[in-house]
Formats: C-alpha cells, structure tokens, sequence
C-alpha cells in the first residue's frame, strides 16, 4: 500500500478529446499500488484490490487498481494519447508490450524486505527483471536489428512511482521491522536512495532515456497515518512527515546528479509534497471514503461516499480519482514552478 495527499485545487488545464497518435511511442510503469492495474491480484497477499468497492467508478469494476476509478498512470497515459490503458504485466499480451507494460504492484518497495508481512508483492528489483524480460519478448517478436529497438525504448516514457511502503510497510512499523531501530531518518532515507541510484541506473543500462520519478506525499497526512498516531494530531503527523521531506530532498538532488552523469538521458522529479500544499488554502478533511479492515484497505462491499469527487483519500493510505486526476494534470503540465523539476512530463516528452 501507498498513499498520496492530494489537496483540492480548481485549475484551468486543456482537455484532450482529439484522437491523436502517441506523444511517445510506448509508456512503461514501475511503482507500488498508485499505479497497480491487477498485478496483484493473483499473488497470495493481503495487499490486492480486485473487489468492491475497489472500481467502482472504473468502466471494467474492480481490476486491481487501489481507487474507485483511474490511477494517476492511467490518467497520464490519457494525456499521452494512449487510446487504451497500458495493461498489467501479468496479462499483457504479445500484441500489447510494444506500446508499453505497468509492472506496478501494491505493497512493492524499493528495499526488497520491505512489506514482507502483507504477503506476495514485486519489489521494484523484481520489476526491473520483468521490464527485461519484456525487452527480450519484444525484440524476439519484432526480429529487428538491437540497434532499432535500442532506439525505439529510447524514444519511450518510463515512469516510477515507488517508496512510500519502505515507510508505510516498513519503517513506521517497528514491532514487524527493524529499521527504525537501526537508522535515523536521515541514515534511512540516504539507505532508501542509494539503492534506488542502483535502480535506475539500472534501467537506464535497459535502454530507458525519458524518466519521471514520482516524490512522496506528506505520509502523514493520511488517515491510516493519522488514526495510529499515538499522539492523535488533527491534521497531519508531523514526524511522519518530515522523515518523507528527507526522502524528498535527497532524491531531487539524484535526479540532479543523474542528469549530470547521464547526458543523453532525462530524469524529472515531480513534487507531490509541493502540490498538495494547496490544501493550506482549501482544506478538505483527511477522512476515508469507505469503511476501513484494520490493515487501511476498504471493507469488501462497504458503502462509499456518495460524492467522491469530494473526497482526497479512498482508503486509508490511497487517494480518489479525484486526487489522481489532480497529481496527473499538474505532473504532465506544471501548474507551479515547483510542481516538476527540471521538465514537466508535456515537455520531457517533446525532448
């Protein structure tokens, strides 16, 4: 599980009804349950959302995906042009990869250890060997040159989408792990983004040039976060959050750093912590919209909100559709200045 704060801000952003070829040729997803569409759903865990009220508001119910309608990588691949959703690894088909695959799983963490106690999930190690295992069916399938399909992944979005579990199932747990016990804040989060340097590096050496690393959301602030807070803070708990502004700081100055080291690649970081600062302006309140298990998720067939346009968080830890569409627009068309750095995804595509 994971968890976006997304506040409620009306911004005046084109909408695309033109049916119009790609912006890029194929879009590849990594990350946690923000962006799972069904990866999970056949692996024996706690953390799946194949059911209702999961879907709701979705056109196919409940696939997989933690919300009730669009994660935030659907919601770009629209922007993309994409005329259909980008399929989950698990189901993808022969015919699908060569317009990209979403490996996401709930759960999933950069630090392989990390949600053990919620049972299967693909760590994000895991899900750069079936990114591979993807580029070695697509070169086969095609029966081309390596040359043209090292240009043509070139020419593809990579998103990630990945480390509020090495928080949330992981080291905010510290009667299942040991990592709070071991690390400051500080020493945690410079562990979390070494390996994550080694990660994408990684994928860079698999061909992937145009790459959007997703910052975390001020955990804190979620009612899963709030509700075991043993000091009940109204709004947000601050220690959570500031833990995660380490985190932040410290991979805004990687993607510096990758910039610099990778010339004929592009890395951006999207600032999920500044978007959701609007809600300083237009409080909403931090209360789930459906009836919550004690793990956060949604109780199967509970009754919702009736107006979830309204609402910023679904479960206990994951953001509405509403709250997706918001993160999704201003990821792709910058509303701030400090929404992305150094692109914002309409302009990282155009590069």
């Amino acid at each position: 599980m994971a968890n976006y704060h997304v506040f409620l801000v009306f911004v005046q952003i084109g909408i695309f009804t033109v049916f119009a070829k790609p912006q890029v040729p194929c879009y590849f997803i990594f990350g946690d349950s923000l962006v799972d569409s069904g990866n999970n759903n056949e692996l024996v865990t706690k953390a799946k959302a194949n059911y209702l009220p999961y879907g709701i508001d979705f056109p196919q119910g409940a696939t997989g995906r933690f919300t009730n309608g669009r994660t935030m990588a659907d919601i770009i691949g629209e922007l993309l042009d994409f005329d259909e959703f980008i399929p989950a690894y698990a189901t993808a088909t022969d015919e699908q990869i060569n317009k990209g695959v979403n490996y996401g799983s709930g759960g999933a963490g950069i630090r392989r250890g990390t949600g053990r106690h919620l049972g299967g999930r693909i760590s994000l190690d895991r899900q750069l060997n079936n990114h591979n295992a993807t580029i070695s069916r697509f070169v086969r399938l095609q029966r081309n040159s390596t040359i043209v399909n090292e240009e043509y992944l070139k020419m593809c979005l990579y998103i990630v989408n990945i480390g509020s579990n090495d928080y949330i199932n992981n080291y905010l747990r510290p009667t299942l792990y040991t990592s709070s016990h071991k690390f400051t804040p500080f020493q945690y989060a410079t562990i979390l983004i070494q390996q994550y340097s080694q990660q994408l590096k990684r994928l860079y050496k698999m061909g992937a040039r145009k790459i959007v690393l997703f910052g975390l959301a001020p955990i804190g602030c979620t009612p899963g976060e709030i509700s075991i807070c043993p000091k009940k803070e109204e709004r947000c708990v601050k220690s959570i959050n500031g833990a995660v502004a380490v985190f932040n700081n410290k991979l805004r100055l990687l993607v510096d750093k990758l910039n610099n080291d990778k010339r004929d690649a592009k890395f951006t970081f999207i600032n999920v912590t500044h978007i959701s600062l609007v809600q300083q302006v237009m409080p909403l309140p931090n209360l789930p919209c459906c009836k919550l298990k004690v793990d956060g998720q949604c109780a199967p067939t509970t009754v919702t909100c009736l107006v979830r346009a309204l609402s910023i968080y679904y479960d206990g830890f994951h953001p509405t559709e509403f709250a997706n569409n918001i993160i999704a627009k201003r990821s792709y068309v910058a509303v701030s200045h400090m929404d992305a750095s150094p692109y914002d995804i309409s302009h990282l595509v155009q590069l």
